[in-house]
């Protein structure tokens, strides 16, 4: 009896789901697939600067998972960039999870990225800074190949 397959957890959707090298068409390009999952292991290790422990816990998974994700995404970003190939953002075996933040008075709101943390100590609607985060699951699962669009496929 196989195993059941764990959803990875990430807490970002890019907006930007495709590059591709500059003054090559489209139709001449082969194409790398980096899964979600991948762009967020890239995403918490090298740009967050997240050791891969934390990294694991965040997304749900072990340490060594993590390391093989990690790796994956290197693999392939290093490939698109040596051989001009463009990079596509999509599919993958996930659950989307985002921050949410509660103030004493019962108010709630979404993480903004561009303030993070520190954005949510007061409450945006009665200035409390009686904040508590919580974690909410979004109604988003992938799996395989599909573009996905802030809690929509395309």
């Amino acid at each position: 009896m196989a195993r059941p397959v764990k959803c990875r957890r990430i807490e970002f959707l890019p907006d930007v789901t495709y590059f591709k090298p500059a003054g090559i068409p489209l139709r001449d390009l082969q194409e790398v697939n980096l899964t979600l999952e991948e762009t967020e292991a890239i995403r918490l290790h090298d740009l967050e600067g997240l050791e891969q422990e934390e990294g694991a816990q965040k997304m749900n998974i072990s340490r060594p998972t993590f390391q093989r994700v990690l790796s994956s995404a290197r693999k392939k970003i290093a490939e698109a960039l040596v051989t001009g190939k463009a990079i596509r953002i999509e599919g993958g075996n996930f659950e989307l999870f985002q921050r949410w933040f509660r103030c004493k008075n019962d108010h709630v709101w979404e993480e903004k990225e561009a303030g993070g943390e520190k954005s949510a100590l007061l409450c945006p609607v009665c200035n409390s800074s009686d904040v508590r985060a919580e974690e909410a699951p979004v109604n988003l699962r992938g799996r395989g190949v599909g573009r996905w669009r802030r809690g929509r496929r395309v």
